[in-house]
């Protein structure tokens, strides 16, 4: 069972005509990562879909069982699906902590729609993920000068189980999403299911796409609708200085630059008995001014006990971040044992600026020495 994540105040309704009968093969997976990917509510992204070609079924946005209710009657379907909006997998066999079962509901009748609604906004929905043996897929690969051809996408319906004109349709579908992916700097356009109506038309019934952060200052639109709710307020504030943070159930707050070099420390960490009580990534650009909010952020949480500073600095100035970390324990009142490792670009400059601090920073010659010494002042407490 997934944490709980609070179902925004907020619904999607959307026109069923009919349950979709060809339905694509369903592909999902799980993996652990920093958190680098602008990632969008369902509806939004079909949205972005909807102004790029792409079918998808008529749907109103709600915050209220009213403006369900509402809503419902507007879309004068045959059937309505009732989709609670939030950034976790499996909604459709999650629970509510109202007592419903469910995230995902189909219904005939508008009334119906708004007691479901009642009982969806405003309380939490906990989830399931995907089972661990996973989900046979097919894969298509695609040349990225020439894009997705005609024979391909003909043949990608054809396994998705699309027949006859319904194929031309579902090919002609796949390739506006290909295209969307490109246009939008896209990581990932999931759509799970992409079925067909009863009236014979090929819709997208569902959308996830996520966004490579790198390219916000060309998607401005885009990730301007980034919405902040369902991450831990320390999260936020991190992403407000460009620091990508996640937290861990330990006690050593790990202060490292780049994705990579966090894991090797989470790892040597644990290696060595300790336990991490962060993942926070300066990244490759580090001003003064980062690594002071860094440390802001490090040394309000009452369960961190000591920091491990490590920097690879390749593009890094370590003088730089040296200015930081002194700055930071100067002003903020150091309170827990430091241990750095520093090594690269300028590493002897932030050593002296270090040494000659006058604080009680303790200095490391590699990671593992980091890691014992970091461990080390944590049992003495």
């Amino acid at each position: 069972m997934a944490s709980p994540a609070a179902a925004q105040a907020r619904v999607v309704l959307r026109d069923l005509a009919l349950r979709p009968r060809l339905l694509a093969a369903r592909s999902q997976a799980v993996q652990l990562t920093t958190r680098r990917w602008l990632n969008l509510q369902e509806y939004q992204s079909k949205k972005l879909m909807a102004d790029n070609g792409v079918k998808v079924q008529r749907f109103f946005v709600v915050d209220t069982a009213n403006e369900a209710l509402e809503a419902a009657k507007k879309l004068n379907a045959k059937e309505i699906v009732l989709k609670a909006q939030i950034l976790a997998g499996g909604r459709g066999k999650g629970i509510f902590s109202s007592g419903l079962k469910g995230g995902v509901h189909l219904s005939k009748d508008p009334k119906v729609v708004g007691q479901l609604a009642k009982q969806m906004i405003g309380y939490n929905l906990a989830t399931k993920q995907t089972p661990k043996e996973g989900v046979k897929v097919n894969k298509e690969k695609i040349d990225i000068i020439a894009g997705v051809t005609d024979s391909q996408a003909q043949q990608m319906a054809e396994n998705l189980g699309f027949l006859g004109p319904l194929k031309n349709q579902a090919a002609d579908q796949i390739k506006k999403l290909y295209n969307l992916f490109l246009k939008i700097d896209a990581t990932q356009v999931e759509v799970n299911p992409f079925g067909e109506t009863s009236e014979g038309q090929v819709v997208c019934f569902d959308a996830k796409i996520n966004f490579d952060d790198n390219a916000e200052f060309r998607q401005k639109d885009i990730f301007a609708m980034d919405d902040g709710s369902e991450n831990e307020p320390i999260e936020n504030e991190a992403a407000r200085y460009d620091l990508k943070y996640i937290g861990l159930d330990g006690n050593i707050a790990c202060f490292v630059n780049g994705a990579g070099l966090a894991m090797a420390t989470c790892d040597i960490i644990f290696l060595n008995g300790g336990k991490p009580a962060n993942f926070l990534d300066l990244g490759g650009g580090v001003k003064e001014a980062q690594v002071y909010e860094a440390f802001k952020l490090l040394t309000a949480d009452p369960k961190v006990e000591a920091i491990l500073i490590n920097i690879f600095g390749g593009i890094v100035n370590c003088a730089i971040i040296a200015n930081g970390i002194t700055k930071a324990c100067r002003e903020l009142g150091l309170k827990v044992p430091l241990v750095v490792r520093l090594e690269g670009t300028n590493v002897h400059e932030a050593q002296n600026i270090l040494n000659n601090s006058g604080l009680p920073i303790t200095s490391a010659v590699d990671l593992e020495d980091a890691a014992k010494k970091a461990v080390a002042s944590v049992a003495k407490k």
